[in-house]
């Protein structure tokens, strides 16, 4: 399998730096697979779940990420988005915590910023809780 140079950077650190075969991003208008030697473009991310597999034999890589973006040039994939995290990592507690606070602003009377701001917590909180909801361990 052709391999690519893959680099996911979230807000606060370098979540993943290294080869990869294949990435599959949440892209605003569905999701983006980019394999080696891709056109060279630039792809707005939304919330949701990004997969990636360093070679053909490999499980899938999946992270929870956030709205961002992704630039393919010269067989290079920079994923650069405001957070990302394993799904195994995300505590259900905080995730429905935060789901609940993000609807409770939603109905408040708000500023067109707030509102957006307001948006954005709860897409991030519904992608946490049905990503948490895929592997919790029965």
């Amino acid at each position: 399998m052709n391999t690519f140079s893959l680099k996911i950077i979230a807000s606060n650190k370098v979540f993943y730096d290294g080869k990869c075969g294949i990435v599959i991003v949440p892209a605003l208008d569905g999701e983006q697979a980019i394999m080696s030697h891709h056109e060279n473009m630039v792809v707005a991310t939304k919330e949701g779940e990004l997969r990636f597999k360093v070679d053909e034999q490999e499980e899938w890589q999946k992270v929870v990420v956030g709205i961002g973006f992704a630039h393919i040039a010269n067989n290079r994939v920079t994923v650069l988005v405001d957070t990302a995290e394993r799904p195994e990592d995300i505590d259900a507690v905080r995730a429905q915590e935060a789901y609940d606070r993000a609807k409770e602003q939603m109905r408040q009377n708000q500023s067109i910023q707030e509102y957006h701001v307001s948006r954005a917590s709860l897409a991030r909180a519904m992608v946490r809780l049905k990503e948490v909801g895929k592997y919790e361990i029965k």
